[in-house]
C-alpha cells in the first residue's frame, strides 16, 4: 500500500504548492496526513469540486505553481465546467493534477449510487481528453507516478488526473479521533426529529450517515407504510432542492429536509432559492458537526459561519440553532406554528456508529413507495 506521508512529501518535492479538494473515503488516509502536516495556505478543504479547480487556477495565476485537487469520482460532474471552460489547453492552459478516488470500480462491490459513476469514470476522462494514470499500490511506484503527472501537466499546460483505487493508501499510525465539544449525537437528533413527525409530513434526507441512520430508525420500529421519507443516495448538496420541489408542488404538505453541513456548503445557493421561493410549510434541518464524517471526519466551514443568520439573509422566515434534545423538541414544535421556510441548525457531536446498516431495497422501489405516500 502507498504511504500517505511519503506521497504528500513527493507532492511537495515535485513542486505542488497547493493541495485542495473535497474529502473522499478512499483518500481519507491522505487527508489525515494533510490535516496533520500542511498549513492552511498549503491545504484547503473546499465546498465543491469545481471550487477546487478554480482555487488551483487562482493559485497558478498568482504564483505560477501547480495545484493538486482531490475528489471522489462522483464529484467529477461538479468539476467538468471549469475543467473544460477554464483550465483546458484550448482556453487558459492551467496545469494541475486531479487525484480521483474511484468508487464503483467495475468488478468491485459498492453501493448502488457509485456503480454507474464508477463504470463511466475512465471513459469520462477520455472524453474530456485529460491524460490519466492509475495510481500504483506501491509507494515508490506511486511517487514516480505523481512526478510523471506533474511533469506532464507542465509540458501540456493543462489538467491531468491520477485515479486511486480502493485500499491504495495505508492508514496513518498517528490518526486521532475528532471531537468538537458537542454532546448531542446525530442519531439521537435524528430519532427526535423523526419521532416528532405526523402522518402527512414528507422527509427528504441527505446522503451519507444521515440517510443510514433514518433507515435504521425505521427498520428498528418495524415495517412502515406508507414510506414518508426519501433517502438521497449520492447527489451531495441537492437534498434541499429535492425537498423544495416536493414542497412547491404540494404546498399544503409539511416537508422536512434533513441536511448536513458539508452538503449545505457544497451548493449553498440553494438557500437563496428556498428563501425567495417562500415555501410556507418547509423546514430545513441542518445537522452540523463541523466535518465530513461520512468520509473520514475532515473539517468543513460549518462552525466558521452563522448558518441561521445566512438563512435569514436569504429570506427564511425563521432560523435558530440548538444543541440539546430539549431545545430541539421546543424548536420543532415552534416551527409547526409559524410560516416557513424555517431553518433549524442542530449542532451535534462526531459520533456515528461504525456498524450502521445500509438500505437493502432497490432504490427505484423506495422511490415508488415515496411517490405512493405523496399521492395520499
Amino acid at each position: 500500500m502507498v504511504d500517505a506521508a511519503a506521497f504528500y512529501q513527493a507532492a511537495i518535492d515535485n513542486g505542488i504548492s497547493l493541495i485542495c479538494g473535497v474529502p473522499d473515503s478512499l483518500l481519507r488516509h491522505l487527508s489525515t496526513v494533510l490535516q496533520k502536516n500542511a498549513t492552511k495556505d498549503q491545504h484547503v478543504v473546499v465546498p465543491n469540486e469545481g471550487s477546487g479547480i478554480a482555487l488551483a487556477t487562482g493559485h497558478h495565476l498568482a504564483t505560477g505553481g501547480i495545484g493538486l485537487v482531490y475528489m471522489q469520482n462522483s464529484g467529477l460532474g461538479n468539476a467538468i465546467n471549469p475543467l473544460l471552460s477554464l483550465t483546458s489547453r484550448e482556453v487558459y492552459q492551467i496545469p494541475l493534477v486531479i487525484l480521483i478516488g474511484w468508487r464503483g470500480q467495475p468488478g468491485r462491490n459498492d453501493e448502488p449510487q457509485h456503480l454507474f459513476q464508477g463504470r463511466v469514470t475512465v471513459p469520462l476522462l477520455e472524453t474530456l481528453e485529460i491524460p490519466f494514470w492509475l495510481l500504483p499500490s506501491d509507494t515508490a511506484a506511486a511517487v514516480e507516478c505523481l512526478g510523471e503527472s506533474v511533469r506532464t501537466a507542465r509540458a501540456l499546460h493543462g489538467p491531468v488526473a491520477i485515479v486511486a483505487q480502493s485500499e491504495t493508501f495505508a492508514a496513518d499510525s498517528g490518526a486521532g479521533v475528532m471531537t468538537n465539544g458537542y454532546e448531542l449525537s446525530r442519531e439521537e437528533a435524528m430519532s427526535t426529529i423523526m419521532g416528532s413527525l405526523d402522518g402527512r409530513d414528507a422527509v427528504v434526507v441527505t446522503t451519507g450517515k444521515a440517510s443510514r441512520e433514518v433507515h435504521e430508525y425505521r427498520r428498528d420500529r418495524g415495517p412502515v407504510s406508507p414510506q414518508q421519507e426519501f433517502l438521497t443516495l449520492g447527489s451531495m448538496g441537492h437534498a434541499s432542492q429535492i425537498a423544495l420541489g416536493v414542497s412547491l408542488s404540494q404546498p399544503d404538505r409539511r416537508v422536512f429536509c434533513l441536511d448536513g453541513d458539508g452538503a449545505l456548503l457544497m451548493h449553498m445557493g440553494s438557500l437563496a432559492l428556498i428563501g425567495s421561493s417562500r415555501p410556507r410549510q418547509f423546514v430545513h434541518v441542518v445537522l452540523n458537526n463541523g466535518c465530513h464524517e461520512s468520509v473520514g471526519g475532515q473539517p468543513t466551514a460549518g462552525f466558521e459561519i452563522d448558518i441561521p443568520r445566512v438563512a435569514e439573509a436569504c429570506g427564511y422566515c425563521a432560523a435558530t440553532s440548538v444543541c440539546t434534545v430539549a431545545d430541539l423538541k421546543s424548536s420543532l414544535q415552534r416551527f409547526r406554528e409559524v410560516e416557513g421556510p424555517c431553518l433549524l441548525e442542530v449542532r451535534i457531536s462526531v459520533s456515528a456508529r461504525k456498524d450502521l446498516g445500509r438500505p437493502q431495497t432497490v432504490p427505484s422501489d423506495r422511490k415508488d413507495a415515496f411517490m405512493e405516500f405523496l399521492r395520499l
